[in-house]
């Protein structure tokens, strides 16, 4: 069986504000089975694993579940209540989530991860952890088995079928381009003029465009976690990746227009993201507003592609591009 047989004791919760809930501890919540899920709203793995973490909570709060999400973000805006109480809602998360913007209880699990998941039983101890996406079945399996410790009685539905095609058994995952920080502390970046921290840098394009780093073209500030765009004319940046879908962490002082075409044409209408508009002219675009991510990309097969981005708009910042690769398995 997959559970831990050593006796770790879960450590407190630490942080606020709460969502959903007054504060909870592990204290008081003794006799229950616990499921604790560190995430943040704008990491696509985290984002992707909602849907079984809501399923959950719907079938096992009235058995004796209580799932706890702690929010422990990983960039400045995601410290911000109100913006992750927007995430929240967005969601339509009605589980309980406490904020751990000191990373108070991320440091008390050792948590190096997100998504992490820590499961506790009846007694405090913790029983079985999960990092990352997958293994669904396995971790409801865990949460059945630990409610049944609990109560030998009670009556527990059959796990649930995975709810994308993508994570049935078979599912083919390439490896793609790795998660793209833009910012100075770990940004990754082909121009010659490099990230100079508290900058403002007159970016060029060079002739060549190397895989999985980006590029920038026009003025932007450098910032230890994103660059922003500075003017006066238009700035943009270019990459060239490997996935099938493609997603970007941004935020804007004003609500910013950014224009996207791949492989040097406009973008299909079976290439954009959920997050991409079409205008009448058949541009693609996405309106940033909101600190959060955007899906830009979601093709049809795992390829490489080079993605531009454009735009005229001050005060937009890019913090990060994630990629995701699994796709159905042919019949």
């Amino acid at each position: 069986m997959f559970l831990e047989r050593e006796k770790i004791r879960a450590p407190e919760i630490e942080g606020g504000p709460w969502f959903n809930s007054a504060a909870l501890s592990i204290r008081a919540l003794h006799g229950k089975v616990i499921l604790i899920d560190f995430w943040d709203y704008t990491c696509v793995n985290c984002i992707r694993t909602l849907p079984y973490l809501k399923a959950w909570h719907k079938r096992y709060a009235e058995k004796g579940l209580v799932l706890i999400g702690v929010h422990s973000p990983e960039f400045p805006f995601a410290r911000e209540a109100t913006h992750v109480e927007r995430a929240i809602e967005s969601f339509g998360l009605t589980y309980p989530i406490v904020m751990d913007n000191d990373y108070k209880t991320w440091r008390a699990y050792a948590n190096r991860y997100w998504p992490a998941k820590y499961l506790i039983d009846r007694n405090g101890i913790i029983r079985y952890r999960h990092f990352g996406e997958g293994n669904y079945v396995e971790t409801e399996l865990a949460i059945q088995a630990l409610l049944m410790e609990t109560d030998p009685s009670i009556s527990l539905p059959d796990p649930m079928r995975p709810i994308r095609e993508s994570d049935y058994p078979g599912a083919v995952c390439y490896p793609p381009s790795p998660e793209l920080y833009l910012g100075a502390d770990r940004g990754r970046i082909g121009n010659d003029e490099g990230l100079p921290e508290g900058k403002v840098v007159q970016y060029t394009l060079p002739d060549r465009l190397m895989e999985d780093i980006f590029y920038a073209e026009g003025s932007w500030e450098v910032m230890a976690d994103r660059l922003t765009f500075t003017g006066p004319r238009g700035g943009a940046i270019h990459l060239i990746y490997s996935a099938m879908e493609g997603n970007l962490v941004a935020s804007a002082e004003a609500e910013a227009i950014v224009w996207i075409n791949q492989d040097r044409r406009t973008m299909r209408k079976n290439e954009i993201g959920e997050d991409v508009t079409i205008d009448e002219k058949g541009r693609a675009f996405v309106r940033v507003k909101e600190p959060r991510m955007y899906q830009l990309v979601r093709n049809p097969a795992f390829e490489k592609h080079e993605l531009r981005l454009f735009t005229q708009a001050r005060g937009l910042s890019l913090y990060a591009f994630t990629f995701v690769s699994c796709k159905v398995s042919p019949q």
